[in-house]
């Protein structure tokens, strides 16, 4: 009789089969008391019916939402479903936002690399106390420039173009220094060019808006103030020495 009756259900191990879910996590499950067979021999087997079944496959679709067992359990035991999502969507939206900083970290490190070639632990230490600190822009910018600024302006959290554009120019200008290349030479001034194109494009067409923030860039306080990448001042003198030639008539 007994034989008879368990015919109708499902064994651990072909439970498992059937819903890919591993024989140890079906175990941990009915040892928490989150779904349990229906019936038991006298020799230990477990046997699941097709409600334990529908429990089961009602967990794994919680579970794939991220819910935790928990909570899956209170939504099992007909809590309020939509408390218990809207605070799961929270959690999510919480999450997504710390990978978003992550990210962001990760792209400036990557853009840091690329720039100054290899990376300290003290690099991602100024990076991460960077982000953190207040940036007060009303002391520089007024709020059109900084409205402006902020949506143009490159950042090294950056993966786009117009960032990739503005590190190779201070790579090129590096790379003049090292060869002690002047400024007012031919290769020089194409990159004092690329400068005033870039800088056109990043700034469009507000002389006084470019003029203010070189005068911001030019003072490694007020970079630093700002959270702007520190340029260092041979490169700011290079650039200087370059557009002074530019405007000269001789």
């Amino acid at each position: 009789m007994e034989n008879e009756e368990i015919a109708s259900y499902l064994s651990t191990g072909q439970l498992s089969k059937i819903l890919n879910v591993s024989v140890r996590t079906i175990r941990y499950y009915d040892q928490i008391g989150l779904v349990c067979p229906s019936k038991k021999t006298t020799g230990g087997k477990r046997y699941y019916s097709k409600e334990d079944i529908l429990r089961l496959q009602k967990i794994i679709l919680l579970k794939s939402l991220n819910l935790s067992l928990e909570d899956s359990r209170s939504i099992l035991a007909e809590q309020s479903m939509s408390d218990i999502l809207y605070a799961h969507q929270s959690l999510l939206t919480e999450e997504v936002e710390h990978l978003t900083i992550s990210l962001k970290h990760t792209q400036s490190l990557l853009n840091l690399l690329d720039l100054k070639r290899t990376l300290h632990w003290e690099d991602l230490i100024s990076l991460v106390a960077n982000a953190e600190k207040e940036k007060d822009w009303n002391r520089y910018f007024s709020v059109e420039q900084q409205s402006y600024l902020k949506s143009r302006l490159p950042k090294l959290e950056n993966s786009d173009k117009a960032t990739k554009k503005w590190i190779n120019i201070i790579k090129r200008i590096e790379l003049c220094l090292e060869k002690e290349v002047s400024p007012t030479s031919s290769e020089g001034q194409l990159i004092i060019e690329d400068v005033d194109i870039l800088s056109e494009e990043t700034f469009g067409d507000d002389p006084e808006l470019i003029e203010t923030f070189w005068k911001v860039r030019r003072s490694p306080k007020a970079s630093e103030e700002l959270g702007l990448y520190p340029i260092s001042p041979a490169i700011i003198e290079f650039l200087e020495i370059g557009a002074q030639k530019e405007i000269s008539p001789y």
